[in-house]
């Protein structure tokens, strides 16, 4: 599940709405609004957010579990 609180502050910081960030990544605003509410983005939408939003660290925010971040994180450094 993604970390909506996280998610928003990121948007939030640069100055933008829910609504900017639907038109950036050309999702429409119900739609986006209903996935923050859900806290469930596919692949491919977290891969815009992190592209739009300039998210250096997504693993926090779309991996709310940190056992998945850590097993990740130990396997890239293989």
């Amino acid at each position: 599940m993604v970390d909506t609180n996280k998610l928003r502050s990121v948007w939030v910081a640069k100055g933008l709405k829910q609504s900017d960030v639907a038109k950036l990544i050309k999702m429409p605003e119900r739609t986006f609004s209903r996935k923050m509410k859900k806290a469930i983005f596919g692949s491919d939408e977290m891969e815009k957010l992190i592209d739009v939003l300039g998210i250096d660290e997504p693993c926090p925010i779309f991996f709310a579990n940190i056992v998945t971040c850590k097993v990740t994180e130990s396997a890239a450094k293989r």
